[in-house]
């Protein structure tokens, strides 16, 4: 049986912010905590990625790496994205990094943001995405 949640990650080879985010998010599915949860990455480099990705239709291309997290829908045998609570609502804590529709988070690169997904942030999503 398929776990309750899975994270969506779009990246591309060969790039360094995409690498640090699957990083950071596999040690943090290695905790305890977060066993209803595993991770399926999308390199957008690629056909199949790339429809995951369009498939998504909330993430900014230009704010690669993103994340969506999915809920296995057992009736209809697929992950299907997490509506965000308060949709269209943004998140202070998160900045522009989060979704608005989804639960999850893109890479704010404006001048304002980071251009960083940080561990806390991906924690958070996750609870919200459990909660």
């Amino acid at each position: 049986m398929p776990r309750p949640f899975r994270v969506r990650v779009y990246g591309k080879a060969g790039c360094e912010k995409c690498a640090v985010l699957n990083q950071r998010l596999d040690r943090l599915l290695e905790q305890e905590c977060w066993q209803d949860v595993d991770k399926e990455y999308c390199d957008i480099l690629t056909e199949d990625g790339l429809v995951t990705f369009c498939e998504a239709e909330c993430i900014n291309p230009q704010r690669i790496p993103a994340m969506v997290v999915t809920r296995w829908n057992d009736a209809e045998k697929e992950y299907e994205p997490i509506s965000a609570r308060n949709p269209g609502v943004p998140q202070p804590e998160f900045g522009k990094s989060h979704l608005y529709h989804y639960v999850g988070l893109q890479t704010d690169y404006s001048s304002t943001g980071r251009g960083v997904i940080t561990p806390k942030m991906i924690g958070a999503v996750l609870e919200e995405a459990m909660a």
